[in-house]
């Protein structure tokens, strides 16, 4: 089978079984979503969206939350994974919106990779979710299934996870090539425990031929 031919089956599988796939970070407007991209480092959104109303609630926009210490966000973020660097991280973005972005959150991933927490996958993030730019964001998920399937070939990195996706991946799906993989990734493709027997794409996925040459054995 082609590289080609492997994409294709796979965003048809995702196409027909997963037509609409979005984000599962709950927001309402530019900055929620990146505090709540900013916590979800490391860290289940569904830890993130128990987090993020009192937080918000608390600081609901980017002045609001300029005007905040670290010890002032980390009582509201405390459950969730490395609290100190992230409240530092959530107090350093707002203020730094605040100073040179007029609170507003930029559109380009080099301004937002500016930003304090802000590292390349969290850019990506908000700038496909947000501003529909065809990036596509590697974290755990979609570098463990892109792998996997055989979507990659010898990618040792999220960059080169990221960068031979960019290259195969026609631009009008690539938003949607983010979500489908994470949630593949989260609910069936998962690290430990993978259910090959409900998955789709089992009959070309290049771990699941793997499996079944090492039980021959």
């Amino acid at each position: 089978m082609t590289l080609k031919e492997r994409y294709r089956l796979t965003f048809e599988y995702f196409e027909a079984a997963m037509p609409y796939a979005d984000t599962e970070l709950k927001y309402v407007e530019p900055f929620s979503l990146l505090v709540a991209v900013i916590l979800s480092a490391q860290c289940t959104d569904k830890r993130v969206n128990m987090i993020t109303p009192a937080l918000l609630g608390r600081f609901p926009d980017a002045r609001a939350m300029a005007m905040a210490e670290p010890g002032d966000i980390f009582p509201y973020i405390r459950s969730c994974t490395y609290p100190n660097n992230k409240a530092k991280n959530l107090s350093g973005m707002a203020r730094m919106l605040v100073e040179e972005f007029g609170g507003k959150v930029p559109s380009g991933l080099a301004d937002l990779q500016r930003l304090p927490g802000v590292g390349r996958k969290t850019a990506n993030v908000v700038a496909s979710v947000l501003y529909r730019e065809p990036v596509i964001a590697v974290d755990t998920h979609v570098f463990r299934v892109a792998n996997r399937i055989g979507l990659v070939r010898n990618a040792k990195t999220p960059l080169s996870v990221e960068k031979q996706l960019s290259a195969n991946v026609p631009p009008e799906k690539m938003r949607m090539a983010h979500h489908w993989l994470i949630l593949h990734g989260r609910y069936i493709c998962k690290a430990r425990t993978p259910l090959c027997g409900q998955c789709g794409l089992r009959n070309f996925c290049q771990y699941y031929a793997s499996l079944r040459k090492t039980i021959r054995k």
